[in-house]
């Protein structure tokens, strides 16, 4: 078996670190303290640091804030969508991450391949059947896709968290797909054992 050369994280130039704008220099070094590494979608992303910083700001905003959704259910919509969007960097990082804030080894590979399928309640699939029409249908949305929503308890201001999830991911799965992003391999092994 020949080895395979590693290509790089992006097909577009990635500055290097001390090159950077000092907010996102030190943005990147604490995640870095944090993980170990990192990421590799910062560091694509700080090819153009104005969008950088919008990127960031929005994803905190709908990733970290408090509210109906776990943290762990924010990640499966990533993950569920991520998949269906072939975003092969989104699915890696933030399954990943969906594995460590869930506490479950499976889930995350469960939730990308077929969430219809997956160790997850009923409320979780109302609420990722959701973000897939929201991805790939939102034009088709009505009252009834809330109505079921509010089925399984989620409110009209959870169902924005959720489409503005897929929505945000969409957004990203297209911007990792065409630079060409790579996972880091750090990502495989995080929350497996």
């Amino acid at each position: 078996m020949t080895a395979v050369d590693t290509p790089p994280i992006s097909r577009y130039p990635v500055p290097a670190l001390t090159d950077l704008p000092d907010d996102i220099r030190q943005r990147m070094e604490a995640v870095q303290e944090k993980a170990g590494f990192i990421p590799n979608v910062f560091l694509v992303l700080a090819h153009r640091p104005d969008e950088f910083r919008a990127f960031m700001a929005y994803h905190d905003a709908l990733m970290e804030k408090e509210g109906p959704l776990s943290k762990a259910e924010r990640e499966m919509i990533v993950v569920a969508t991520s998949n269906a969007n072939q975003c092969q960097y989104c699915v890696i990082a933030h399954g990943a991450i969906l594995r460590i804030r869930a506490k479950n080894p499976l889930i995350a590979d469960q939730v990308a391949i077929n969430y219809r399928k997956a160790d997850i309640t009923g409320r979780q699939k109302a609420m990722l059947d959701f973000a897939m029409k929201t991805a790939f249908e939102a034009h088709a949305i009505g009252e009834a896709d809330f109505e079921i929503l509010a089925g399984h308890g989620f409110d009209a201001e959870a169902a924005w968290d959720i489409a503005a999830i897929a929505a945000f991911f969409a957004m990203s799965n297209r911007l990792a797909n065409f630079t060409g992003m790579r996972p880091n391999d750090e990502f495989y092994a995080m929350g497996r054992s």
